[in-house]
Formats: C-alpha cells, structure tokens, sequence
C-alpha cells in the first residue's frame, strides 16, 4: 500500500484547502459521481446536461423523464451517504443501505417481460426491500452469473454490515482495502432487483470519506476495467455467491488492486485539478484537456469572461476570421465543452477553468 500512502502525504500536505478551492472540488466531484455512476448503468443524460440540472435544477435539450429523475435521486442519495459518513459514532446499518436505495429509486415499478412465446409477464421492483427474486447477469463472455438467492440474502447482508463493523473497529484493513472488499461482497449479494451498482459505488465512498479519505469516481468510460477486474476476482473466488459474500483479502487480490490504482488516479487528479494553475488550464470529467491550438483557449477565456460575446468579437479579440472561430465552436460543441444557451444566446461552459 505504499502508493496509497503516498498519494494521501500529497493530499495532506494540500490541507487544508480554502474555501473556495473545497467548494470548486466540491461541485466537480458532485457532478462527476452522478454523471459517471449513473452513465455506467445507461443513464443518458450528457455531462453537460448532468450539471445543468444539478446545478440550476433545469433541464436542457431533450431527456428522457426517467433519466432527469434518476439523476436527482442519485444527488439526493449521495448527499444523504455523504451525511451519514459524517456520523463517525454510527455504525453501518442495512436499514441504512435500504433507505439509501429507496431514495435512489423513489418508488416501485413495475418491469414487463416479452417471454419466447409472446406472451408478457411482469413484476414488481420495491424500492428499499431487498429482492424476492432470484437475479443474474450475463457476463461479457455470455456465460450466466447467479447473485445470492433471495432466500440467503437478508442472512448475507447481515454478515456483510457486522464484518465491516468489526473490520472497522478492529483496524486490521486500511480504509482502501476495506472500501473495496466491502464493495466487490456487495455485488456478490446483489440484495436489490436493481441499483446494485449504484449502491455499491455510493458504499465504497461512504467508507472512504468516514475515515478522511478523498471519495471517488468510477469513470464510465472505463466501465469495461471495472467490470473485468470485478469478472477476473470471480473466476478466482468462485460461483458459489456465499464464498462471494464472505470473500477474503486474498481472494478479491485482483479486485483491490484495480481499485487501488483507480483510488490513486482519482486523488491525483483532485491534486492536479487543485495546483496546476493557469489560463491554459482546462478540466472535463476527470481529465486536462490540452488543445492544439491556442485560439482555443483563447476563445474559452473570452466566453468564461464575457458569456454574451458574439462571434463577431471573439474574430476580432483572438484574431482569427469568422471561419475559423465557428470552427472552433462546432468543435468545442460536439466535445460537449460549451453550449449556447437557446433563451438569450449566451455561451456556457461546461468544461471547467483553473481554480
């Protein structure tokens, strides 16, 4: 664990961060958790979108209602596990993890299913109750994956919530250990019909930030790393979903050093989003954007700057033709770094400045 040792003495030696550098981390990592957990499980709301709504609770081009709701429950969610890590006096309780998922879900629905002989059958998923339903998943190599039996589960979670107590109490797992076996148990588990991934993404942050830790983001688009270092600690530990769900350090290796690199990654990104300065400084969903050009920082300076600049200025202020600026535009637009507010004709930035 020394990487991590070392990641957290540069986070530290950062601390403590002013108000305005907390709050600007703040909003980005609010707005990236939800785009990101929510896109891995096929929300299709843009990043742009995602903020806008967060942000200003507005909706901006088309959307599906069930996305725009499922984003603002996932906001509400996170705020809640955020809270709830703050009780360092607490314990985790699985009546926790179900409020957690009815919040997430909002109410039951109900699921309709086209069978092989055209006929359709139905049931219903309850937000906050664990499943009556046996659930799988078809892996991406399309052999089926049994989850806990609906039977077994309330016994599962009970083990679960009172090894991660004691694990904690007894210090014998760092925070990043503990976060990550935690999470790779609760998707053995999988307790609901559906919002597993969403709940174990959420968990795995609660732990980190009760124990001062920096809270992550599972990037969507490395969706495909994450599902196979979860696919390859199953072949390791088996099928039987009761070995998962009491699966050992040993036993998830696999798992924990994906999750490990990814921990490092994230936090180096708050640092790099902290301390790298300046008005080539650009930040989009866990990334520096470099452009080739350096009209195209320009452009975004004068936009960050004066929102209502028309193209004609712009032309004249980075001087480069009409052209040339609605070149840059269109490419910043399909990037998803800008949009032009439809009502008054301003510019909005979506990628985000130096700090």
């Amino acid at each position: 664990m020394d990487k991590i040792q070392d990641i957290m003495a540069q986070w530290n030696a950062l601390q403590p961060l002013s108000d305005r550098d907390r709050e600007m981390l703040s909003r980005r990592f609010t707005i990236d958790f939800n785009y990101n957990s929510n896109h891995i499980e096929g929300n299709t709301l843009t990043y742009g979108q995602t903020e806008i709504l967060l942000l200003f609770g507005k909706v901006v081009g088309e959307a599906e209602v069930k996305d725009v709701q499922e984003m603002t429950a996932s906001n509400v969610g996170l705020k809640m596990m955020t809270e709830e890590a703050g009780l360092k006096d607490m314990p985790l309780t699985q009546n926790f993890i179900r409020t957690l998922h009815k919040v997430l879900l909002r109410e039951d629905y109900t699921v309709y299913r086209s069978l092989p002989d055209g006929q359709t059958t139905s049931y219903v998923i309850h937000a906050g109750q664990y499943k009556t339903r046996p659930n799988s998943v078809i892996t991406r190599y399309g052999d089926r994956f049994e989850y806990a039996s609906p039977e077994e589960t309330p016994a599962l979670m009970s083990d679960l919530v009172n090894w991660y107590n004691e694990a904690e109490k007894s210090g014998r797992f760092t925070p990043v250990e503990l976060a990550a076996i935690f999470h790779y148990r609760y998707i053995r588990i999988h307790p609901f019909e559906d919002g597993n991934g969403r709940i174990a993404r959420l968990l795995a942050n609660y732990i980190l930030s009760r124990h001062g830790y920096p809270m992550v983001v599972v990037r969507s688009r490395k969706k495909n790393e994450y599902l196979e270092a979860l696919h390859r600690t199953d072949l390791t530990v088996g099928a039987i979903p009761s070995h998962g769900a009491h699966a050992s350090k040993r036993e998830v290796q696999q798992f924990l050093t994906w999750f490990t690199n990814m921990f490092v990654e994230e936090v180096t990104y708050n640092i790099r989003f902290l301390t790298e300065r300046g008005d080539n400084v650009w930040w989009f969903d866990g990334e520096r954007i470099k452009f080739r050009s350096d009209s195209t920082s320009k452009i975004l300076n004068l936009m960050y700057e004066t929102p209502d600049i028309t193209t004609q200025r712009l032309s004249n202020e980075v001087g480069i033709n009409m052209a040339a600026v609605n070149k840059h535009l269109k490419q910043l637009t399909d990037k998803g770094y800008i949009q032009r507010v439809a009502k008054d004709g301003t510019w909005r930035l979506v990628i985000t400045p130096s700090v």
